[in-house]
C-alpha cells in the first residue's frame, strides 16, 4: 500500500462551491489555494477534489469534455499546477476525481465516434450494430447520430460509455474485453492519468469504478482485469500514486482490481446508511447516532467487518462523514450527535473522509435541481466561511452565486465554530490532532470489538494500546470496563469508575490507554 496513505485524512472539496476568488459567484482553484492552510489547521492532510476538467456541466463535470483541461470556471492549468505545488509545500497530497466510464456527449472522441465513416475513434464508444436494435439491459440513446446504430450510456442521457469490452459477449458488435479497440481505451485513460501525476496530482479518486465492463459477473471479474492492468501500468512510473474507488465492495476493488482504498458508502439500506441517515418513509431517522435511536451497533457491523477482514492488511475501507452525492450528515443530527459520530468515523480504521462544511456541522438545504444534482443539490452549498457577504464564499451579487448561501437563523460559520471551543469544529481538530500523534492510527488492521450486544446501545472497540467507548443514547451504560480517568486521553460527555465498572454518560465517547 502506498505508504502516505497510512496517516492520511481526507478533505473533499467541491470546488465551484468552496472558495470564490475572483467574484464570478462560482468556487475556483486559486480559492482553494488560499484556503489551504484551513484544511491543514484542521488536521486533513490529503484532498479528494470534486471534478475540474472542462465540461458543459449537465452532470457538475461529471460529464467531461476535454480530459487535459481544467474548466474555465476554475482557472487554468497552470493554476491546478500551482495548486499541486501548494499543496505539496504544506506536506500534503491531493486527488483528482477520474471519470473513466464515460465522457460528455460533446468531447471530440464522442463527436468522431459518432461519423458513417470509420475511423479511431469509432469503437471508442459502445454502438449496436443498427438504430433500431436494442441493448439488453443497458440504457441506450438513439436518433441523434448519423452513425446507424444506437450508443450505450452510463448514466445520464449526457453521458456516453466508453468502450472497455464485454466480459461475455453474445453479439457481434459487442467487443470482449481484450479486443484492440478495448485496450486502446484503456490507454487512453492511462495517457490521462499519467498527464496529470506528471503535473504534480497525487492520484485518483475513481468514480463508478464498477461500471467499465458490461455485462460484466457479480464480482465484476472483467472490470477488475482492466482495472488492475491499469493500475500497475500507472504504478509501474508512478509508484506512490493512490487510487480510492467509489465501488463499496473492497474484496472486489482492493482484492481483486488493484484499488489501495475503497469507500463505503451510502446505499440504501447498508451498514453505513444505518449509522447517519436511516430515513422511514415518514422521514423518521433511528440511526445509531441519534439518542432517542433503538439501533445497536450491531446493524452497522453486520455489514461492515466482512468487508473489513477480507481486505485487512490489503488496502483501506474508507468511512466519510458525507459527501457530494448524499444527504449531508447534520440533515437529522444535532450538534452532540454529530461530534459523537465524527469522533467514531475518525478513529475507526482506513483513510477518514471529511465532506467540506460538515466540520461545522453545514446544513441540507432543500433547493432546486442544479447541473443534475436533484436532491443532492442541498448538499453542494457555498461554505460558509464567515458572517459577511455571502458567508464570506464570494463576494459576488447573490444572483451570481452558483447556489445560494444557507440564510436561516443560526447558519454555522468556520468564524462562529472557531469561537465556541465546545464546538463541532474543535472536537474534529482535537480528534484528529490525537490521531495524528498515535501510532495506532497508522495501522490499519488492528480494531478488535470490545463490546457490541443486540440490546444496548454503548459500543467499545480497541486499536493495538487504545480503546474507543461510545455511548450514543439519551441514557447512561454501565460496562464491565476497568478504566481510570488518569489513562482518558480524550472525552465527550463524562465516565464514572466503580471497581471494574465504567459507566458511560449519556452521549458519550472517550479514548484511553491501556498498559
Amino acid at each position: 500500500m502506498t505508504e502516505w496513505l497510512k496517516s492520511a485524512v481526507f478533505y473533499e472539496i467541491y470546488p465551484q462551491s468552496f472558495k470564490d476568488s475572483n467574484g464570478d459567484g462560482i468556487g475556483d482553484i486559486q480559492g482553494i489555494i488560499e484556503k489551504l492552510d484551513y484544511i491543514k489547521n484542521l488536521g486533513c492532510n490529503a484532498i479528494w477534489m470534486n471534478p475540474c476538467y472542462d465540461s458543459p456541466f449537465m452532470d457538475a463535470g461529471y460529464d467531461v469534455r476535454d480530459y487535459k483541461k481544467v474548466a474555465a470556471r476554475y482557472g487554468t492549468n497552470e493554476d491546478m499546477k500551482q495548486l499541486f505545488e501548494e499543496v505539496h509545500v504544506r506536506k500534503m497530497h491531493i486527488l483528482l476525481d477520474l471519470v473513466p466510464g464515460h465522457t460528455s456527449e460533446e468531447h471530440q472522441w464522442f463527436a468522431e465516434s459518432g461519423k458513417v465513416e470509420m475511423n479511431e475513434y469509432s469503437d471508442r464508444y459502445i454502438w449496436t450494430d443498427n438504430w433500431f436494435k436494442r441493448a439488453e439491459g443497458l440504457a441506450y440513446i438513439a436518433g441523434e447520430r448519423e452513425r446507424n446504430g444506437a450508443y450505450i450510456i452510463n448514466f445520464f442521457k449526457c453521458q456516453p460509455a466508453l468502450n472497455y469490452g464485454f466480459l461475455h459477449p453474445q453479439e457481434e458488435w459487442q467487443k470482449p474485453i481484450d479486443h484492440p479497440a478495448c485496450l486502446a481505451t484503456r490507454k487512453a485513460m492511462i495517457d490521462i492519468m499519467c498527464y496529470w501525476l506528471e503535473m504534480g496530482c497525487d492520484g485518483f479518486r475513481v468514480d463508478m469504478a464498477d461500471s467499465l465492463v458490461k455485462n460484466d459477473d457479480e464480482i465484476k471479474s472483467g472490470t477488475c482485469k482492466v482495472w488492475s492492468d491499469m493500475i500497475h501500468a500507472i504504478q509501474e512510473k508512478y509508484p506512490e500514486a493512490a487510487f480510492v474507488s467509489e465501488w463499496n465492495n473492497p474484496q472486489s476493488a482492493i482484492g481483486m482490481a488493484g484499488f489501495q482504498m475503497d469507500f463505503f458508502l451510502d446505499w440504501v439500506g447498508n451498514g453505513y446508511n444505518l449509522l447517519m441517515r436511516d430515513y422511514d418513509d415518514t422521514g423518521r431517522d433511528d440511526s445509531f447516532f441519534k439518542k432517542d435511536s433503538t439501533r445497536s451497533i450491531q446493524d452497522f457491523l453486520r455489514e461492515y467487518i466482512p468487508k473489513y477482514e477480507a481486505v485487512k492488511g490489503k488496502g483501506l475501507y474508507c468511512l466519510i462523514t458525507g459527501n457530494h452525492d448524499m444527504i449531508r450528515a447534520a440533515y437529522h443530527l444535532d450538534e452532540n450527535e454529530l461530534k459523537l459520530a465524527f469522533a467514531f468515523l475518525l478513529t475507526m480504521p482506513g483513510a477518514p473522509f471529511i465532506y467540506y462544511g460538515d466540520e461545522i456541522g453545514m446544513r441540507y438545504l432543500n433547493l432546486p435541481c442544479k447541473e443534475g444534482g436533484y436532491t443532492r443539490t442541498g448538499s453542494r452549498t457555498p461554505m460558509q466561511w464567515d458572517s459577511s457577504k455571502n458567508h464570506g464564499f464570494s463576494e459576488a451579487d447573490e444572483v451570481l452565486l452558483y447556489l445560494p448561501t444557507d440564510d436561516g437563523e443560526n447558519a454555522p460559520t468556520v468564524e462562529a465554530q472557531q469561537k465556541r471551543d465546545d464546538s463541532l469544529y474543535h472536537t474534529v481538530r482535537r480528534i484528529l490532532d490525537i490521531r495524528s500523534k498515535q501510532d495506532a492510527f497508522t495501522r490499519h488492521d488492528n480494531l478488535e470489538i470490545v463490546f457490541a450486544e443486540e440490546d444496548r446501545r454503548s459500543f467499545v472497540y480497541r486499536r493495538d494500546d487504545l480503546v474507543m467507548l461510545c455511548n450514543p443514547s439519551d441514557h447512561a451504560e454501565t460496562l464491565e470496563i476497568d478504566v481510570s480517568e488518569s489513562d482518558v486521553i480524550f472525552m465527550l460527555g463524562s465516565l464514572k469508575k466503580s471497581g471494574n465498572n465504567c459507566t458511560i454518560e449519556a452521549q458519550s465517547f472517550a479514548i484511553y490507554r491501556t498498559a
